[in-house]
C-alpha cells in the first residue's frame, strides 16, 4: 500500500497577493504595462529614436509601478473601491414637498 502525501492549501479565503500587490492592483499594473508597450510601439512608429522611446517608457514605467504600490499599500484590498463608492453617497437628501411622507390613497382606511 502506497502512502499518499497531500499538500495543505493554506491560502484559502486569503486575497490574491503578488510581491506586495493586493487584489485589483495586480490588474492595474498589468493594464499599465500593456499601455506602456503600446506607447512604445506608437512612439517607435512615429519615428522617434528608439533610445529616447526607451527612456520615456522606462521613466513612465517606474512612476507607474511606484504609484500602484503606493495605492496598494494605502488602500489595501478593497479600500480604493470603497473610497470610490463613498464618493457617490450624497451629502444630503433634500425634498421640496411632503408628498413622499403621505400615505398612498390605496392604504388609507375609509
Amino acid at each position: 500500500m502506497s502512502i499518499s502525501i497531500y499538500k495543505i492549501n493554506k491560502g484559502i479565503n486569503k486575497p490574491i497577493e503578488f510581491k506586495g500587490l493586493k487584489a485589483q492592483y495586480i490588474w492595474y499594473l498589468i493594464a499599465g504595462v500593456l499601455a506602456l508597450l503600446m506607447g512604445f510601439v506608437i512612439l517607435y512608429i512615429l519615428g522617434l529614436n528608439p533610445f529616447i522611446c526607451l527612456g520615456i517608457i522606462l521613466t513612465s514605467g517606474g512612476l507607474l509601478v511606484q504609484q500602484i504600490y503606493k495605492l496598494s499599500h494605502r488602500y489595501g484590498e478593497h479600500g480604493m473601491s470603497k473610497k470610490l463608492a463613498y464618493r457617490k453617497v450624497p451629502y444630503a437628501i433634500r425634498l421640496k414637498s411632503r408628498g413622499v411622507f403621505r400615505k398612498p390613497k390605496s392604504l388609507k382606511k375609509e
